[in-house]
């Protein structure tokens, strides 16, 4: 998330080499319920900046990481961080697609006792 436009978040992104999307905030919404926003006053003038932070937010909308400061700005946290988040989604549904497969297996014939 940035205080800068779309457009210059897509080209940070493509100097980068990033490939995911970077969230613009120019209204300054959302950074300031995350505390991101930081204010300050030089010689009685206001000056507003984004604290670097990565945060990572599954897909039912629940923010599951958050990093802030100086660490932040390496994005390799944040994609370790969502590729954790999809192995345990894909650990959670391993075992009730297998449960779910195993109730459309065929009965077996079992030998009676002794045979």
């Amino acid at each position: 998330m940035s205080l800068d436009s779309p457009a210059a978040n897509g080209a940070f992104a493509k100097q980068a080499g990033i490939k995911f999307a970077l969230l613009s905030d120019m209204n300054r919404k959302m950074l300031e319920t995350y505390g991101i926003l930081k204010k300050y006053n030089v010689q009685d003038e206001n000056y507003q900046w984004a604290l670097r932070a990565n945060i990572v937010i599954d897909k039912q909308g629940i923010i599951q990481f958050i990093e802030g400061g100086d660490s932040a700005v390496d994005p390799n946290t944040a994609l370790t961080m969502c590729t954790t988040i999809h192995k345990k989604d894909a650990d959670k549904a391993a075992p009730a697609k297998k449960d779910a497969s195993m109730k459309n297996e065929p009965a077996t014939k079992k030998d009676p006792p002794g045979n």
